[in-house]
Order: C-alpha cells, then structure tokens, then sequence
C-alpha cells in the first residue's frame, strides 16, 4: 500500500476529503445532486517552521482537523435544514457571525471532551485512593476507565439512525482512500471491494491518545490531587502529538509489529464504519477527485522502484570488469569449443607450404625449408 497523503471524514451525508492544499466537502442533498464545495487550505505548519517540528505539528494538525471538521459538518447540516436558497443567502450576509459561532462550538466541543473522558476518569479513580495507595495502579486503572467510556460512547451514538448513516459515508471515505493506495482506478465497483478500515483513521487516533495517557499517567504524578488534575489538562496536547507521530507511522509503513500494534484501532473502527451503499461511494470519489489528482498517482512509479530499475538496466549495458589473469587465460573468442584465430598476411607463406606437404608428402619441395 503506497502513502497518498490524503484524508477526511465523514458529515452529515456527504464526505469531506482533504489534499495537499485543498479541501472538499461533497454533499448529497435532498434532491438527489451532488453538491460539492472546494476550498484552498493552507496550514500554518507550511508557514511556520517551529510547527513542523515532530510532535509539536501533530498538535497543530490535531487542532486544524477539529476545526475543519466541524466547520464542513455545519456546512452540510445545512442542506437539510434549509432550502438551498437561503443556504447561500446565509453564507454571504452571516460569514462573520458563523466564524464566532464556529469558535464557540469548538471551544464547547474541547471542554465536553476534556470533562468526560480526561477529568471524570481522574475523579473516580481518586475515590479509589483509600483503597487502592498506589499511584501508579490507580493511574492504570483510570485509563481503563477512559478506554471504557470512549468504546461505550462510540458505541451508543452508533443506534442513532442518522449516525448509522455518517459512519457509512466514514466507510466510504475508507473505501475510497483504500482503493488508490493499493493501486486501483478510483471506481465504484473498485471501491467496494475495499476493506473499510485504515490505519490513520480518527478514530484509531483517539484509541491510540488513550494509551499514550495511561502511560503518561501512571508514571508521571504529584502529590497534591488539584495538581495531578492539571497536569492531566497541560499535558494534553503533548499526548496528542506524539499520538499523531504513531498514527503517521502506522499509515506509512507496512512492518509486521507496527501492523500488530495498529490492530485495537482497526477494531475498533467496527463500531465507527458501516458498509456505504452506492450513491454514497459516488459522493466519496466526487470529493476525492476534487483535491486528488489519483490518475496521476497510479502512473508514477512507486518510490525506490524507478532508482533500482535504472540502476539493473545500467548493469546490463555496461560489462562486467575482466582481471588480466582471466584475460591470459579466457581466449578472445571461441566458437564450439575451438578458439578462433585470425590469420595475418605473414602467415600466409607457411600455410601454403603445410598444404604442398599433405598433398605430396614424399615431395622434399613441400617440406616447408624455406626455399621458393
């Protein structure tokens, strides 16, 4: 599987695929067209240096995919809300004030997360403090509680009908992104053949942040409680970070103990995918197409492989180096096991004698003496 450089996510009935320096969010609305919006991005790791240094840029990343995504959620709620008349209307004449709401909801998104699988995970363990002394089990066990409540959270948002729908447009995303890695035409038909998981998957991601944090809290701590909460909070982004660098690995490489690792978060991905029917495949490949040139993808060589093969084909063309003593001992040329000679005009003389002598060997004149 080759690294494409492309992700998204699912929204509300359509998909959003992300490129290089480009978005597109493709929506089926209700009357049966796809609408597709695409958008140029431009993330502040390009303009910054410091930001593309490793684990500080997967914090980066971590906060521009939440904005992203809720950004292009709203969006395609949109279509289902109101006519698409007023969509636009609303979108040229309320831009500044969806901007302050955007900022709100995802201020109010961070907190709710943070409160339910950072800091009640924290409390319930401290209630275990008169039982359990050890800190560091107590650290153990509160992320598995976080492991818990995030599976169980997935898990009963899955029996809502229209989240049913979202995570078959998320398997549709996979399909797709699947598809052109292993090296198919981005078709439908191919897209179905595709399995639905994929190892940078968002939700492997958040698999993936809770055990970082169990690691980190278990052996990082302080006495004081109010402290300990805290740091659970500053060290947030940290986690996140080096999530991303795992996540970024798993994508790229294909070793057997990296592919291990990444199963819990392809499990995972179980309760997040559901098998997309065709219209939503279709939406996928529209949004992919938007940002992602994957023709192109296909026809170049995959890295390393173009290098080896001019290198082979150099090998054949220039010949292998002779010592002298294989000179002295190999003839220049040989023909059914017999070496070839080539004949100068001075040797002339002496063959026309050889034959004088086996056509008249009684002859002394044929004898070769060197008389004419």
């Amino acid at each position: 599987m080759r690294y494409s450089g492309i992700g998204g996510q699912a929204v509300i009935e359509g998909v959003m695929m992300r490129g290089a320096d480009k978005y597109a969010v493709s929506v089926r609305k209700p009357d049966g067209k796809i609408e597709v919006k695409v958008e140029s991005h431009k993330s502040l790791r390009d303009k910054y240096a410091v930001l593309g240094a490793p684990v500080i840029r997967g914090v980066v990343a971590f906060a521009e995919s939440l904005i992203m995504g809720i950004q292009t959620l709203n969006y395609s709620a949109s279509f289902w809300e109101e006519e698409e008349e007023k969509h636009e209307e609303k979108e040229k004449t309320e831009s500044k004030g969806n901007e302050l709401w955007m900022g709100l909801v995802v201020m109010l998104a961070v907190i709710i997360a943070i409160g339910l699988f950072v800091l009640l995970p924290f409390f319930v363990s401290e209630l275990l403090s008169k039982v359990i002394r050890s800190v560091h089990l107590r650290g153990l066990i509160e992320g598995v509680i976080r492991v818990v409540l995030f599976v169980g959270y997935v898990k009963a948002i899955s029996c809502m009908e229209d989240i049913r729908r979202v995570f078959m447009y998320h398997g549709a995303e996979h399909k797709c992104i699947n598809c052109i890695e292993n090296g198919y035409e981005l078709t439908v038909e191919n897209a179905k053949r595709q399995t639905m998981v994929h190892k940078r998957c968002g939700t492997s991601f958040m698999l993936v942040v809770m055990f970082v944090s169990i690691l980190f809290f278990m052996f990082i701590s302080v006495p004081n409680m109010w402290l300990r909460m805290v740091l659970r909070i500053l060290l947030i982004p940290v986690i996140a970070g080096i999530s991303y660098e795992w996540i970024m690995l798993a994508g790229k490489s294909g070793h057997a103990v990296v592919s291990v690792l990444s199963k819990p978060g392809l499990w995972l991905q179980s309760l997040t995918t559901r098998e997309p029917e065709t219209d939503m495949l279709e939406v996928a490949i529209a949004s992919v197409e938007s940002v992602f040139n994957w023709k192109e993808f296909l026809n170049e060589p995959e890295p390393g492989l173009a290098e080896a093969a001019a290198a082979e084909e150099s090998k054949k063309e220039e010949p292998e180096p002779v010592s002298r003593k294989e000179k002295r001992e190999k003839p220049a040329d040989s023909q059914g096991g017999f070496e070839v000679v080539e004949i100068g005009d001075d040797d002339d003389e002496i063959l026309q004698a050889l034959d004088r002598y086996f056509e008249n060997p009684e002859d002394p004149a044929s004898a070769g003496d060197g008389t004419k």
